[in-house]
């Protein structure tokens, strides 16, 4: 759904609240494909079990770090865990892009900033 012009007037509150969820589901979705692409690199490059990929990637998404990296066996697999630990910190950035775009265009269209 389009955001409305700064011309037109502002879109109706379920408008907004619909926004909100449309750009929580999307948001969810992108968190879905990374969590997959962790998991599927654990199980693979650093033969982890399913259970301990899936701790091991939900950890490094929340920020929290990594569960198991020296117990990873070989240099790809600390390789791996190292660029999807940064991988994760652009997704996070993202999302919150994501999900706030409806509540900054909302305030602005609200306060009507010029583009001047």
């Amino acid at each position: 759904m389009p955001f409305e012009h700064h011309r037109q007037p502002l879109a109706p509150h379920h408008v907004f609240v619909w926004r909100i969820l449309a750009h929580f589901g999307i948001a969810m979705a992108i968190l879905g494909v990374t969590l997959l692409i962790g998991v599927l690199g654990y199980t693979r490059i650093g033969h982890l079990s399913w259970p301990d990929a899936v701790v091991e990637s939900a950890m490094l998404m929340g920020g929290m770090g990594p569960v198991y990296g020296q117990d990873l066996p070989s240099t790809a697999a600390k390789l791996f865990s190292a660029g999807y630990a940064l991988f994760c910190g652009l997704i996070l950035i993202a999302l919150f892009g994501i999900i706030l775009a409806p509540v900054f265009h909302r305030i602005v269209h609200r306060l009507h900033f010029s583009e001047k």
